[in-house]
């Protein structure tokens, strides 16, 4: 089997990341989300960054309340920013509050420092704070009480309630492009979501996870495993380019005019579609959009066009 270790899902799912500048346009994009054919809606995260980025478990509470069906996840939770208690605690009410709609993506961050030294955490610590957080989480959603003895957290017994309406809590997808991340999805995750990835890497990556998963002697467990895709749709593949380049070079103030060309679904649907097809061959199972044009247009034809036509492919 081609990732023997990992038990993939047999349905093809397709998200849109969301955000908003007030409360009115949130409600709206998650409303519209929500009445789509697609079956999530993500929210990115950071404390401080270089533009506005709205808090995201905060975010997803007020977005449960105004959605019925569409599952909420985070792309991804920058676990090292925040304590693991109180990140169980928040994501357990969040799971609630939603009926057990919760996917909770996190990541190490790290392409902004100024927010690791504003909440006191170490930077060069991220990753084995990361682990060491994924543990916990995981324990007060399943455990009456936990008590905890690590490198960087010293706690216990204590009950944290309310626990997550899903049995064992929501699925961790685990985000990152090094191979640490690799190690922690296949060892200690549910799913692995990649960002800024190639076809061919992101299949490179499901075979390094897959060994992680086999020698922790996790073979056959459900594994999620999903790619967050910028998009911009437009008449040509170089009109496309151009924005996408614009755009990312503007949020991560740095030049993408050639990364743009590897990380991202640009040009008409149907060469967006081509596309996916190919990440869909190499194991991916649930598409995360992040939309660079017109996302009306992008919801129109994912539902439209997209998603039936991928429907088969796993």
């Amino acid at each position: 089997m081609e990732f023997e270790g990992l038990e993939l899902s047999g349905e093809i799912k397709m998200g849109m990341v969301m955000s908003g500048p007030d409360r009115a346009s949130i409600l709206a994009r998650a409303r519209q989300l929500d009445a789509s054919g697609l079956h999530s809606l993500w929210v990115g995260d950071h404390i401080a960054f270089h533009i506005p980025v709205v808090e995201s478990l905060s975010l997803l509470s007020f977005v449960a309340a105004a959605t019925e069906r569409i599952e909420l996840a985070t792309g991804v939770l920058l676990l090292p920013l925040r304590h693991p208690t109180l990140t169980a605690k928040i994501t357990a009410t969040v799971d609630m509050l939603s009926g057990g709609r919760l996917l909770l993506g996190v990541g190490v961050g790290g392409e902004f420092p100024p927010e690791f030294a504003a909440v006191g955490a170490p930077i060069e610590e991220r990753g084995p704070r990361t682990d060491e957080a994924i543990e916990i989480i995981r324990r007060h959603w399943t455990e009456q009480k936990v008590e905890h003895h690590g490198r960087f957290h010293d706690f216990g017994p204590v009950k944290i309630e309310p626990k997550p309406v899903r049995p064992g809590g929501p699925p961790i997808l685990v985000g990152g492009r090094k191979a640490a991340s690799m190690r922690r999805a296949g060892r200690l995750g549910d799913g692995y979501i990649s960002h800024m990835c190639d076809v061919e890497t992101y299949q490179k990556n499901l075979r390094t996870i897959a060994g992680h998963a086999r020698e922790a002697g996790r073979a056959g467990r459900p594994f999620h495993t999903a790619a967050l895709l910028f998009t911009v749709l437009d008449d040509s593949y170089e009109a496309a380019h151009e924005r996408a380049a614009k755009l990312l070079g503007m949020i991560y103030n740095t030049d993408f005019r050639e990364a743009s060309k590897r990380y991202c679904l640009l040009g008409k649907p149907e060469d967006c579609l081509d596309q996916l097809r190919k990440f869909a061959q190499a194991g991916c199972r649930h598409f995360v959009i992040s939309a660079l044009s017109d996302p009306d247009e992008i919801i129109e034809r994912a539902t439209r066009d997209m998603i039936p036509a991928l429907s088969g492919l796993a």
